[in-house]
């Protein structure tokens, strides 16, 4: 779970850009996207293989 401690003389902007970031980076918004509809065999396999191009092209 993403949690973002506000400081105290810290605006809810930042806080907020702060809370996105860790979001993003976690993943979450994904999982969400991906978990919000049946996903067939066909499409896991798809996903998986661009994912792993992904990596492969990142290191």
């Amino acid at each position: 779970m993403t949690q973002v401690i506000v400081g105290e003389n810290e605006n809810i902007e930042s806080a907020l850009r702060r809370f996105r970031r860790q979001v993003s980076k976690a993943g979450i918004f994904a999982d969400m996207k991906r978990l919000r509809h049946f996903e067939t065999p066909i499409e896991k396999k798809k996903r998986k293989a661009i994912a792993r191009r992904r990596k492969k092209r990142s290191r």
